[in-house]
């Protein structure tokens, strides 16, 4: 069993609002359709997951294309080597990182809303300067390409600074500063199409960053590898081995199981939890199984409980785990029971119960995650401007309305919180076929 490194207590405490709505997932996207909870309801409208819905495009259709990797490296280099801007229909933005962290601002927001943050894009020549100060000399192979959008005529890249520590003073006098990309998920207003691209943006980059830096070496030979196709991907640097190393994914199930008959939803806590807080089943993939029989595997020996029927949901990256996964993949699934006695493997889990529907709907009611997601942008305001250090906000962020919940569960940028909440909001006895029908493909194998 490979305990899973999901969802932090800052993590899973992000939400929309203090009545939460009807969430019916395709299997492409997050429809837009809500019902009501209650007569103040607002409604919920993501066009996709958190950090799923990068608006850059990755690749060109045809590889002599200015805006693909390759061209657009070459054109980068071409500047860098002649030291001034020379006259290109190219534009070049990088965003630096520091410790897995990306460089963002914040700004006012607009009458009594939160404020807004944004990625720290800088330019080339910027950024370039900025080495210079340090005593660095920028090269191109030091940059990853992140995509592009031709209608602006700019390619964006990434770069990890975490080596140069004077660059934080140095940001930090233009009110720069760098976020924990977990913190700049809860401080998003996820309504903010902006922002949204901007997440998936800023967790895409630090996958591939965070790719690089574990990926320094063959794995079969043990020589250095290098970067190639503007830093896509890697390759061994001996001439013997020459070995092509592609970017890690950790594809993992995450499983709302149900017991059809009596109307309820398996949730269960890890220990790291904050209190009150329950969750989706979930775990890695092991080779050699198919989806369904990781979650079938998963759900009995955290459990105890047998599952058949399996239902697709949806899936969403998930690029905010610890630096030896630069980014898991959810792959989410409803498990219908055929057992119902729970044995729980302690060395895994702290607790699994069953919920009724109602104390499902109860849960999603009473916590205040809006509130959360304010705050959480009024800090990155602060850290901006210099006045405070970033801290764990999970203290901050343990917040449930003023009746005290007896249990909450994460907040909608966790593929948890749709799982759980549409679900929950399905009539009782309709459910499991209104839920087939949204989601997608089954399985009884």
């Amino acid at each position: 069993m490979v305990r899973l490194y999901l969802l932090s207590s800052s993590t899973h405490l992000l939400s929309f609002c203090r009545k939460s709505t009807l969430h019916t997932l395709t299997r492409r996207a997050l429809s837009s359709t809500s019902t009501s909870v209650a007569a103040a309801t607002m409604s919920i409208s993501l066009q996709s997951h958190a950090f799923a819905g990068n608006p850059l495009l990755s690749k060109t259709p045809n590889p002599s294309d200015p805006f693909s990797p390759s061209q657009a490296l070459e054109t980068l280099k071409t500047q860098l080597l002649e030291g001034a801007q020379l006259p290109s229909s190219l534009g070049f933005k990088v965003l630096p990182f520091r410790k897995g962290r990306p460089l963002a601002s914040s700004s006012v927001g607009a009458g009594d809303s939160a404020p807004n943050w944004h990625l720290g894009w800088i330019s080339l020549s910027e950024c370039k300067g900025f080495l210079a100060n340090c005593g660095v000399q920028l090269s191109g192979e030091s940059l990853v390409y992140l995509g592009s959008r031709p209608e602006d005529d700019v390619v964006y890249w990434a770069i990890d600074v975490s080596a140069e520590s004077n660059l934080v003073t140095e940001f930090g006098s233009k009110q720069l500063c760098f976020v924990e990309l977990r913190t700049l998920m809860v401080a998003t207003d996820w309504a903010d199409a902006r922002a949204m691209g901007e997440l998936a943006i800023a967790g895409h980059a630090r996958a591939l960053l965070e790719w690089h830096s574990i990926s320094q070496f063959c794995g079969h030979c043990g020589e250095k590898t290098v970067p190639k196709e503007a830093g896509r991907r890697k390759q061994c640097s001996s001439e013997q081995c020459r070995k092509r190393v592609y970017p890690r994914v950790d594809p993992v199930v995450i499983m709302l199981v149900i017991d059809r008959e009596n109307d309820r939803a398996l949730l269960s806590r890890q220990f790291r939890f904050v209190p009150r807080m329950w969750s989706c089943l979930a775990g890695f993939i092991e080779p050699g199984e198919s989806l369904e029989e990781a979650v079938r595997r998963e759900t009995w020996e955290e459990t105890g409980i047998e599952v058949g029927e399996v239902v697709y949901h949806s899936s969403q990256p998930w690029p905010v785990g610890p630096s030896s996964m630069p980014c898991q993949l959810m792959v989410g699934f409803f498990a219908y029971a055929k057992s119902l006695e729970i044995n729980v493997d302690k060395e895994e889990l702290e607790d699994a119960q069953w919920h009724s529907r109602e104390e499902v709907k109860r849960a999603l009611t009473f916590a205040e995650y809006k509130k959360a997601q304010r705050t959480a942008a009024s800090r990155v305001e602060q850290m901006c401007k210099g006045v405070e250090k970033e801290q764990s906000l999970s203290a901050d962020f343990n917040v449930e309305s003023g009746e005290l919940a007896s249990m909450f569960i994460p907040g909608p940028f966790a593929i948890a919180h749709h799982l759980i909440s549409s679900w929950a909001y399905q009539d009782g006895t309709d459910g499991a076929a209104a839920l087939k029908q949204s989601s997608g493909s089954t399985s009884n194998l």
